[in-house]
């Protein structure tokens, strides 16, 4: 199946749009950006030249992904959030050539009216809180809220609170998925069944 496009939606070629993708009303596509397979684009989202998004990524309404980001597969983007891509903007100054990348990888999701500093990395299943301000990098499975954000405490990759006991392990009450930190680090175990 190809992907869906509202009618009111701008698409601008060269893109490359993964099959089952819903792009929304009154979003724009712009070109040589890559969507992937079961992502859905909701209504009045940007996706500037050059983006990189991953299979099953939710972009909530009103978004705007700049270029020079690059999110992973099951990415969620909730409403309103925003990246940017330029640490001293000016009207005056072209800045083009100074684009930071910034990534989001697997599973890491984003709350609604956050803000993404560029030039970082946003780790594996980590939940960035709403409105929360990003300026520096997010470990993997890190929850951080605030402004500026500041880790608050782990997540699972089910996105439920985790609670460590004394000798580092916690447990995913959804999932019964078991997660160990060390070091400053969280790293889901691999269980045989």
């Amino acid at each position: 199946m190809a992907y869906f496009a509202h009618e009111t939606a701008v698409i601008d070629h060269p893109c490359i749009i993964g099959d089952e993708t819903k792009i929304w009303h009154f979003s724009h596509i712009m070109s040589r950006c890559v969507i992937g397979d079961n992502c859905n684009i909701g209504q009045n989202v940007v996706v500037s030249p050059d983006v990189v998004l991953g299979r099953n990524v939710k972009v909530q309404n009103n978004v705007s992904i700049y270029s020079g980001v690059i999110c992973e597969d099951d990415v969620f983007l909730g409403p309103s959030m925003v990246f940017t891509n330029v640490m001293n903007p000016r009207s005056a100054v072209n800045r083009h050539a100074e684009f930071k990348k910034t990534i989001v990888h697997q599973g890491a999701s984003i709350g609604a009216n956050a803000t993404i500093v560029c030039g970082i990395n946003i780790g594996e299943y980590a939940m960035i809180g709403a409105g929360a301000v990003v300026t520096k990098d997010v470990k993997p499975y890190a929850l951080v809220v605030g402004n500026p954000a500041r880790q608050m405490g782990w997540v699972s990759a089910y996105g439920i609170k985790l609670h460590f006991d004394e000798q580092g392990l916690a447990t995913c009450s959804e999932t019964g998925e078991v997660y160990h930190l060390q070091d400053h680090s969280v790293t889901k175990l691999i269980t045989s069944k």
